[in-house]
């Protein structure tokens, strides 16, 4: 089994990158049988000549190759036919503006695996950049209250080199006694997290948070069924409220009342309730002025998150009145952070995580006949250009219906 870690084509350009050399180097140990090449890259965060250092063939023709890893979508002329691929597709949801990229892996008879199927039996997904997210966006949002209240200058995180330098900028900050909400409780959240504890910021309870004030900044953690609840009144469940959330309303506005940055964590499935709407933005108790947007669902749950923003221009104001785009700074705006691909300002620090990961739970599939079923699970598309059984339902967006 030959595999290629593929060159990033897809604009802007992104530095990540499945496999550090390092951690390709251990691959190829536990896996002899394998054979690994690299696709030469100018843009990637680890050069072509680390790869060549930790003995690998570093190469522009990989169309000898059977598996195709890398991170963001493949541009059609670069799809190679009757290979297996891995990659963020953004297919999944039917996503309008990557249809092409789907049906053209049909046509090409082309096995994909995308990296959000690599799931548990339970549909829990096993590989990801959220951890990443969540420190990056917990970030920018401290630096957009630094900039507009004048309190401190963060520099941006594509600026510096690591994880443990965006840590060391922010031991440098003393922060106004602020409450702080962050929502959500999977990776993305414990990213963000890990950012707050780092600042020692105090975390309380959710009772102790929505009744008192404090001397000292402070933070709470809310899972759905805080932010949630049952529009019968009875108690809500957090396993049923995934499987259908359409009898529950959002138990947003105590938090929204006593809140001044809040960090969006949380996942949001379809049909859930929206966290805070429009008009819930207009309320005189509505207390929130900055929010980090790190889910980055467009006019969806977040009323607040009205476009995404870039990581050149991460910063916009959100006028609840207007409910139009504003200055980040202007007077009764909300600030926002909706950057929507955090995980390329840390990526060295992502890339290396992910690799962690990949290799404990894909590369040995190929290797046990995929005794877990990782493969089997997320192969969204067959050798013989059709649909895999779990993904029949994206044929009516194949089709164009």
């Amino acid at each position: 089994m030959k595999f290629a870690i593929i060159k990033e084509r897809k604009n802007p350009p992104d530095r990540r990158v499945v496999f550090s050399p390092e951690k390709l180097k251990e691959a190829q140990l536990q896996f002899p049988q394998a054979e690994f090449v690299v696709e030469s890259s100018d843009i990637r965060v680890f050069s072509d000549e680390a790869y060549r250092k930790a003995g690998f063939t570093v190469t522009d023709d990989v169309s000898d190759c059977d598996v195709m890893i890398g991170v963001k979508e493949v541009p059609l002329d670069a799809l190679l036919p009757k290979k297996k691929y891995f990659y963020f597709s953004h297919t999944i949801k039917k996503q309008p503006y990557n249809r092409k990229l789907l049906v053209d892996m049909l046509n090409k008879h082309i096995e994909m695996y995308d990296h959000e199927t690599i799931v548990k039996q339970s549909g829990a997904r096993l590989i990801g950049f959220g951890r990443y997210a969540g420190l990056v966006g917990a970030y920018n949002g401290f630096r957009a209250l630094g900039l507009r209240d004048g309190l401190f200058n963060l520099p941006k995180v594509e600026t510096l080199a690591d994880l443990d330098e965006v840590k060391a900028e922010l031991d440098k900050i003393t922060l106004p006694n602020i409450k702080i909400l962050l929502t959500g409780t999977g990776k993305v959240a414990l990213g963000a997290k890990e950012i707050l504890d780092h600042l020692k910021i105090k975390e309380v309870s959710d009772t102790l948070y929505l009744t008192s004030q404090f001397t000292e900044p402070v933070y709470v953690m809310a899972d759905v069924m805080e932010y949630a609840k049952r529009k019968d009144g009875k108690v809500g469940d957090k396993f049923a409220f995934y499987k259908d959330p359409t009898g529950y309303e959002s138990n947003f506005m105590p938090y929204a009342k006593e809140t001044d940055y809040f960090i969006a964590g949380h996942f949001y499935g379809n049909n859930a309730p929206y966290l805070f709407t429009r008009e819930d933005a207009k309320h005189p108790y509505f207390r929130i002025n900055l929010v980090a947007d790190v889910s980055c669902d467009i006019d969806g749950p977040v009323a607040s998150t009205i476009k995404p923003s870039t990581i050149a221009d991460p910063f916009y104001g959100y006028d609840p009145q207007t409910e139009k785009e504003v200055a980040f700074d202007a007077k009764g705006a909300i600030t926002v952070m909706a950057v929507d691909n955090l995980p390329c300002e840390l990526p060295k620090d992502a890339s290396e995580g992910f690799g962690d990961m990949f290799l404990e739970h894909v590369i040995p599939a190929f290797f046990n006949d995929d005794a877990r079923g990782i493969l089997k699970r997320a192969r969204m598309t067959t050798a013989d250009g059709k649909l895999t059984e779990r993904f029949k339902y994206l044929q009516d967006y194949v089709d164009g219906e």
